[in-house]
């Protein structure tokens, strides 16, 4: 007989006794032990890279001998978390979790401005406040190394089959998907996913309504309405604002280019980059506003994509930099801060400036209405 772990395996997070085999893998996978040697040791990587490669491998295996569990990992997670904070941030604010149960699973449906930091920036704001962390919804596109699933497994993070087009097996893919968020909040593990495919490069932050009708591939099953089925995940919108976006201007020129030109064509490495930019890169302040669980039924996915998209912009916490962008006053801006704004755009060619005043505008111009 099929056990529930067996139905998603595929797709999954790793579970306890899954851990040390995954660790195991990690060291000695070369593409990893070289991605370490290459992003710390650079200038040392191509003379010393012999004698460096099997020091790095025992020094993995001395430091992650204690971890077993799914747990151990998010306390070594918190651990470089608390790191990259203190280097890219100059604090890490929340608002909105006291309404939270703390013995209640819920489907955290974001805004999506960074890869890797804007599930990270919710989980420390829960394991900070005694909450369980999340499990991470990613799409297979950003999987296409051995090493980066067997990492984002051990995080708790589950995959998103974006790579598949035939329709059938597509479809059998999103009622998997379905099936395992659903049976996720029901078991007790809360789910983080962002409103929809891709980052929000403009700034404009919508939710998809394919992704509402996805969540509700399993209620259809289960034969219930979409109101009935969709109260049940206990959704509650995020809203995630960074003071100063890393990624702002690799956004802004593929928009520009797009405009342009009519195309754009990532470099193989690009979504890497990005998740390197995003996480090392300077956010300066950095607030998550968690909204109100949305527990009054909506008949269709455009009514759900509406409330979720109202609370987004309702609770999207505004920085000087949204407000200079919108040429809104407010008490927040100082002279410096339009200044090193103004300077920002000056450094970028006319085209380029404006889409990033855009970027930084649109949160302040929808809250205005």
């Amino acid at each position: 007989m099929q056990t529930d772990n067996d139905i998603y395996k595929e797709i999954r997070p790793y579970n306890d006794d899954e851990v040390s085999g995954a660790i195991q893998r990690l060291i000695n996978d070369d593409e990893f032990i070289n991605a370490i040697l290459n992003y710390r040791f650079a200038q040392l990587s191509g003379v010393f890279g012999w004698l460096l490669r099997p020091l790095i491998k025992r020094f993995l295996v001395r430091k992650w001998s204690s971890v077993k569990t799914v747990e151990d990992v998010q306390l070594q997670v918190a651990k470089y978390m608390a790191a990259t904070i203190e280097h890219s941030c100059d604090g890490v604010t929340h608002s909105g979790l006291d309404k939270l149960d703390p013995n209640q699973a819920y489907l955290f449906i974001s805004n999506h401005r960074d890869i890797a930091m804007d599930p990270a920036m919710v989980n420390w704001c829960l394991y900070h406040n005694n909450l369980n962390t999340v499990r991470i919804a990613i799409g297979d596109n950003l999987l296409k190394k051995p090493c980066a699933t067997e990492l984002m497994r051990l995080n708790k993070s589950f995959i998103v089959k974006r790579s598949v087009k035939a329709p059938r097996e597509m479809m059998k893919a999103l009622g998997l998907l379905s099936d395992y968020i659903a049976n996720s909040i029901e078991t007790g593990h809360s789910i983080w996913i962002a409103q929809k495919e891709g980052r929000a490069k403009d700034g404009n932050d919508k939710t998809d309504p394919a992704l509402l009708k996805m969540f509700y591939m399993e209620g259809r099953k289960r034969k219930q309405s979409f109101a009935e089925f969709m109260t049940q995940l206990n959704i509650v919108p995020v809203a995630i604002s960074y003071e100063n976006d890393p990624c702002d201007l690799a956004k802004a020129n593929e928009l520009n280019a797009k405009q342009t030109t009519g195309s754009y064509e990532k470099s193989e490495f690009e979504d890497i980059e990005s998740i390197v930019q995003g996480i090392v890169g300077e956010k300066r302040r950095v607030h998550v506003s968690f909204g109100d669980v949305i527990d009054q039924p909506f008949d269709t996915p455009e009514q759900l994509a509406e409330e979720i998209d109202r609370q987004i912009t309702d609770i999207y916490h505004l920085f000087p930099a949204n407000y200079i962008a919108a040429g809104i006053q407010d008490d927040s801006v100082t002279e410096s801060e339009e200044a090193k704004f103004n300077r920002k755009l000056a450094s970028q060619p006319a085209g380029v400036a404006e889409i990033i005043r855009i970027m930084y505008a649109f949160p302040a111009l929808k809250k205005q209405g």
